[in-house]
C-alpha cells in the first residue's frame, strides 16, 4: 500500500457528465402504458371484476408534470420500452470478455472529468463506482472501469441509493485527506432504466439514465479552471421500507417470478415526502451550524433532483421561501431522478458562474432512508 501526504485541503477539481441520446418524453410513455392498460384490462376482464386481478391505472402527462416536475428523461436504449408486449428496456446481453455496460457509461463520465481535471490514469490512485445498482455482484464494476482506464491502484463498487454519490463523495475525501490516495475517481453511472416497472401508474415516469463523474484531490496539486475545497462532509441514515427494490441473487431461490412489481422500484410516495422533507432540512441546518453557517450564507444549492415539490419544500424550510433557479437550479425537468446522480449533474451544469468564496451545498438523499452532504466553497 503507497502512503501519500495527507492533505490539509481536499478539492473537487474536475466533473464530467454524459447524457444518453434516446430521450422519452411523459406524453411517448402515457401512450404505451395506456395502451397496455387497455390490453392487459381486456385480457383480464373477468378476473379484475371478480377481484382476483387488479386493473391498470391509465395516467396522463400534466398528472406526471405536475406531481413530479419531470418533463422527459433520457434512457441508455429506448427499443421495448414503449412496446406493450415489452414495456421494458431490451438491451442486449455481452460476454463476459466485453465491456459491460454500465462500465461503458462510466468511462464516458469518468474521461470527461479527467480532462477537466488535467488528470492523466497515472494522478490517480482510486476508483469508487457508486449507483443505486450494478448490473453484478462482482468483478466490481469500479475494476473493470479502473483496468479500461489504466489506472494503477484500487477500485471498489458502493450501493447507497439515491446517496450514493454523497456517500461515495466522502469515503474519497477521506482518502485524500488521509493520504491513502493522491487523488480519486467517483463515478455515478445510473443505469436505471432496467428497474422501472413501466406498467405502474405511480412510478413509470420517474427515472432516468445518466452517468456523473468527480475527481477529488489535495488542493496543492489541483490545477483545474474550477474547484471547490470540501470543508466538511456529513451524513445521516434512518432505516425505512417506504423505498425498497427487492430484487437480487435471493430472487432464484424464492421459486416465484424474480421480476414481479415488488422486485423492482416501489415507494409509497406520500409518507416519503412526509417523512423525508423535514429530515434533510434538519441535517442541511445542522451542518451549515458546524461550519457556523446559515442558509442565507449558501450561494448555491445543488439539491437531489428527484421531486420539484420535495425540493421546494426543503428549500422553502430552510430559507423561509422559494429559491429562484439560480440558487438551486433544477435538473429534473428534463434529466428526471437520475437517483444519486442528480445532484451532481446540477453541479456539473450550474458552477461555472461562482466567483472565489462562494459557498455551495451538494446534497442527496434517498432509500434508506439516506442523506448525504458536501459543504463546498469555490476556489
Amino acid at each position: 500500500m503507497r502512503l501519500h501526504q495527507a492533505g490539509d485541503r481536499v478539492v473537487i477539481s474536475g466533473l464530467g457528465l454524459w447524457t444518453p441520446d434516446h430521450v422519452v418524453t411523459n406524453t411517448e410513455l402515457v401512450q404505451a402504458l395506456n395502451a397496455y392498460a387497455d390490453k392487459h384490462n381486456d385480457m383480464h376482464q373477468a378476473a379484475i371484476e371478480s377481484g382476483h386481478v387488479k386493473a391498470v391505472m391509465k395516467s396522463d402527462p400534466d398528472f406526471i408534470e405536475k406531481a413530479s416536475g419531470i418533463k422527459q428523461r433520457h434512457v441508455y436504449i429506448k427499443e421495448g420500452i414503449l412496446d406493450v408486449d415489452h414495456m421494458r428496456p431490451l438491451i442486449p446481453e455481452r460476454g463476459d470478455e466485453e465491456l459491460s455496460h454500465q462500465a461503458e457509461i462510466a468511462l464516458h463520465a469518468a474521461r470527461s472529468a479527467m480532462t477537466s481535471a488535467n488528470k492523466k490514469a497515472e494522478d490517480i490512485d482510486a476508483v469508487i463506482v457508486s449507483c443505486a445498482y450494478t448490473q453484478r455482484a462482482y468483478p466490481a464494476i469500479a475494476i473493470e472501469v479502473q483496468d479500461a482506464l489504466g489506472i494503477d491502484g484500487f477500485g471498489f463498487d458502493m450501493l447507497v441509493a439515491c446517496s450514493a454519490a454523497t456517500f461515495a463523495l466522502h469515503r474519497a475525501w477521506e482518502m485524500v485527506k488521509s493520504g491513502s490516495a493522491r487523488a480519486v475517481l467517483v463515478i455515478n453511472p445510473e443505469l436505471v432504466s432496467p428497474q422501472v416497472n413501466y406498467c405502474d401508474r405511480d412510478s413509470h415516469f420517474i427515472f432516468g439514465d445518466v452517468a456523473t463523474a468527480v475527481i477529488i484531490e489535495r488542493a496543492e496539486t489541483a490545477d483545474s479552471e474550477h474547484s471547490f475545497e470540501i470543508l466538511g462532509t456529513q451524513a445521516k441514515t434512518l432505516y425505512s421500507n417506504n423505498i425498497r427494490s427487492n430484487f437480487g441473487y435471493m430472487s432464484r431461490a424464492y421459486g416465484g417470478d424474480p421480476f414481479a412489481a415488488d422486485k423492482l422500484f416501489h415507494q409509497e410516495g406520500r409518507s416519503v415526502f412526509k417523512e423525508v422533507c423535514p429530515m434533510a432540512a434538519e441535517h442541511l441546518s445542522q451542518h451549515l451550524a458546524l461550519h457556523d453557517l446559515t442558509p442565507a450564507d449558501v450561494r448555491r444549492w445543488w439539491l437531489h433532483q428527484a421531486n420539484i415539490n420535495m425540493n421546494q419544500l426543503i428549500s422553502k424550510k430552510l430559507l423561509g421561501r422559494l429559491p429562484d433557479a439560480d440558487e438551486a437550479p433544477i435538473v429534473l425537468d428534463r434529466y428526471a431522478n437520475t437517483a444519486s446522480a442528480g445532484s451532481v449533474i446540477a453541479l456539473s451544469l450550474y458552477h461555472q458562474d461562482l466567483k472565489p468564496g462562494d459557498i455551495g451545498v451538494l446534497c442527496s438523499f434517498g432509500a434508506g432512508y439516506s442523506i448525504g452532504s458536501l459543504l463546498l466553497k469555490k476556489q
